[in-house]
């Protein structure tokens, strides 16, 4: 159920709903908006009585949400959630790119990939401290130590830092030194580890299970947002399916739908989406003119020699040759490059 507060609502008011919510042993979640606030309300197995909250003054009416995602629905919250992080806008307007190597490999390689990211206008780097691997005979990761050359890297260049979190034993250290919370597909279903990060203030960026349906996907979203966390991006990365010409199936099909129904900012991975670095550029466009509102693509200064992921990384001219292009096309659709 969304409670809709009168325009006029004064924090008294507001304040005794909130406490008449937690009175029914129900979680109220309050959403301020552009010209009133509204109040979600989670928890309930069956129907509330919408006329307990009604009679309260400044309440201006109740309203059913139909969706099993409330907080992650549209009903809930009709505007398009924005957020910042570090100092790059996550909104609708914008379009936001992440990049960076699957893997941390020493500090000289990520400093450097930093370094080019800051001076092409990139301020956000993805890499993975922690990694999950098919093989448990591939490199893992640098793990603890990987987090502290974050912190290095983030002193230096001032980038905003995007890695994985792949369990609740690493989740404190991994908050500590990143401004953004990765969830792998592996773990889009790992509910200890979305009520987990539903903890934190931290940005969470969600990719879709590899098999997962939009619903299934949205319903993950809401773990993290029922724990408070409303800072929540989804990431289409690709699913699995009949084809064999690419890593992945990327569904970039998903992203109108997921829009119609989410109020939440959706990026892509093009990179493991397809799998081949030849199809990246071609298929973040398209991630562009579909309407996402950024990209998840991993670069690497030599990525023949990449200890992961190689096969699917731009190496750097490439990527800014890429990022021309986005940047050619991103006006016309209204778009700012972030």
């Amino acid at each position: 159920m969304l409670v809709v507060m009168q325009a006029g609502a004064s924090p008294e008011q507001i304040s005794r709903v909130l406490d008449s919510i937690r009175a029914l042993e129900l979680t109220p979640h309050p959403l301020p908006g552009a010209t009133r606030t509204a109040i979600g309300i989670t928890g309930n197995t069956g129907a509330v009585d919408s006329r307990l909250l009604e009679v309260l003054p400044g309440v201006k009416e109740c309203i059913r949400v139909t969706k099993p995602y409330k907080l992650a629905s549209r009903e809930m919250h009709s505007a398009d959630t924005a957020f910042d992080i570090a100092s790059t806008k996550v909104n609708s307007k914008t379009f936001t790119m992440v990049a960076g190597p699957c893997s941390l490999e020493n500090e000289a390689m990520i400093m450097k990939t930093a370094e080019f990211l800051m001076e092409n206008g990139v301020k956000l780097m993805r890499a993975g401290a922690f990694k999950p691997r098919t093989s448990p005979y591939a490199f893992q990761g640098m793990g603890l130590e990987g987090l502290e050359i974050f912190k290095r890297v983030k002193k230096r260049t001032g980038i905003g830092i995007v890695t994985e979190l792949m369990d609740t034993e690493h989740a404190a250290a991994v908050e500590d030194a990143v401004d953004v919370i990765q969830i792998g597909t592996r773990n889009m279903q790992n509910f200890s580890l979305l009520k987990r990060v539903g903890l934190t203030r931290k940005p969470v960026l969600l990719k879709r299970g590899m098999s997962a349906t939009l619903e299934e996907w949205l319903m993950a979203a809401e773990y993290v947002m029922a724990g408070g966390n409303y800072q929540v991006i989804l990431c289409e990365r690709g699913v699995r399916t009949f084809s064999d010409h690419s890593r992945n199936t990327l569904d970039l099909s998903v992203i109108p739908p997921a829009k119609i129904l989410s109020h939440l900012p959706i990026f892509v991975d093009p990179s493991h989406g397809t799998g081949k670095r030849a199809f990246v550029p071609p298929m973040s466009l398209a991630a562009l003119a579909a309407g996402a509102d950024g990209l998840l693509v991993e670069i690497h200064p030599d990525p023949d020699r990449a200890m992961s992921d190689g096969a699917q990384s731009l190496d750097f001219p490439n990527f800014q040759k890429m990022l021309g292009s986005l940047r050619q096309i991103a006006e016309p659709l209204g778009r700012q490059m972030g």
